[in-house]
């Protein structure tokens, strides 16, 4: 997704920016991890929100291919900077012209089309049937998956960069208004709403009747799930725009100063704080979490993997372009995007690049995986599927 930028020398609040804290602690082992099995959060079949699962763990069920090709290509009618979900057979897609694209995952065909009044930014997420997403106007819009009906519209004061988080019937997601929201999956209905003091950009996690959301105010938020009530808040040092990676009690987190934490949510404790010392460069990219490391990227050009342990960096890989794409397990590699145009594969234990595919337009969008295949769009408006190796490439429509 596309994030707003920001000015390193005013303090946020409300609708402000923040400065840039200069951080000096650094982690300096470099070494290898061994690629254990991952956790199962979804079906192999489907990736119906933006980190694939309420914990935005970001790890694929589907296995893909060693080698990849085009399966097909789709121009929307404008840039996009949303992360697809597919269900069912089907891709979801916003774009900056505010039209909502349903495309056959296997022919690229267009099913419907939804329009909006303004830019689709953030990414759909498809519970029971309904595509819900939010728009830069800050309504949230539920649409029928088959057919492209509208359901249902929520109205916010702010642009939504949140996806949604489907859980028990209702949604959470989070507003440039400062808010988090949880409204009925049903009808739209508001359930409980939560005031901070800045932006909500990242998307929150759920877990064990808690939500988690980090904010342009500093804080990782932990709330109740039924009421929306606080039940901590815990200091970040920094600005944060991502969305909150979960695995167990503990939650991953970068910020706009640089820093990546690893943070117990239970006991509101930071545990560790990697930061590199020689590139002071903000981080916007949503970590993708395993039990033994965690992947983010940075606007310094790099994809790093860091050990959820101790907070150590066990490699770096480097590309040609900022990376605000948030990087996706699949089995033993690492897929993620750079503003270099270029979606990478590289070696989850050692960095080792494996595959890379040249799309010619910047990418902030983030790979979706499922049913054997990776889909994704860049800013040029163009939506490529990736899958087996093949003869020809279809141009959907």
């Amino acid at each position: 997704m596309r994030f707003p930028t920001l000015n390193p020398h005013k303090v946020v609040r409300m609708r402000n920016r923040l400065s840039i804290l200069s951080v000096w602690l650094s982690v300096s082992l470099t070494g290898v991890v061994s690629a254990q099995p991952l956790p199962t959060h979804s079906s192999a079949t489907d990736w119906p929100m933006f980190r694939g699962d309420a914990q935005n763990t970001g790890v694929a069920s589907s296995s893909l291919p060693q080698s990849l090709s085009v399966q097909w290509k789709v121009q929307l009618g404008d840039a996009t900077a949303s992360t697809a979900a597919i269900v069912d057979g089907v891709v979801f897609i916003g774009a900056d012209d505010g039209v909502l694209s349903a495309l056959d995952l296997e022919t690229g065909e267009t099913r419907w089309r939804y329009k909006t009044e303004e830019a689709i930014r953030s990414s759909p997420t498809v519970v029971d049937g309904t595509v819900i997403f939010g728009d830069q106007e800050g309504i949230v819009h539920a649409v029928d998956a088959k057919t492209g009906t509208g359901r249902w519209k929520f109205t916010t004061d702010g642009e939504i960069m949140s996806a949604a988080i489907p859980v028990n019937g209702r949604i959470v997601f989070g507003s440039y208004d400062g808010s988090v929201y949880c409204l009925s999956q049903r009808d739209g209905s508001l359930q409980w709403k939560f005031e901070t003091e800045g932006r909500v950009h990242g998307t929150p996690g759920v877990i064990d009747d808690h939500v988690l959301a980090a904010g342009c105010d500093e804080y990782l938020h932990v709330l109740r799930l039924s009421d929306g009530k606080s039940v901590r808040r815990i200091p970040m040092g920094s600005v944060s725009g991502v969305s909150a990676a979960i695995i167990g009690r503990r939650v991953y987190a970068g910020t706009y100063s640089h820093k990546t934490l690893g943070i117990d949510w239970k006991s509101g404790k930071i545990v560790w704080t990697y930061a590199d010392p020689d590139r002071e460069f903000p981080i916007m990219s949503s970590a993708a979490v395993t039990p033994e490391a965690i992947f983010v990227g940075g606007r310094d050009k790099r994809l790093r993997s860091i050990s959820t342990k101790k907070g150590e960096l066990l490699w770096s890989f480097v590309t040609r372009g900022r990376v605000d794409s948030s990087p996706v397990v699949v089995g033993d590699r690492v897929f993620v995007a750079s503003a270099d145009g270029t979606l990478y594969a590289v070696e989850r234990a050692t960095g080792k690049e494996r595959w890379r595919f040249e799309t010619g337009a910047p990418i902030s969008a983030s790979p979706a995986v499922a049913a054997g295949r990776l889909v994704i769009g860049n800013e040029d408006g163009m939506v490529y599927c990736f899958g087996p190796p093949s003869r020809t490439t279809r141009e959907g429509s």
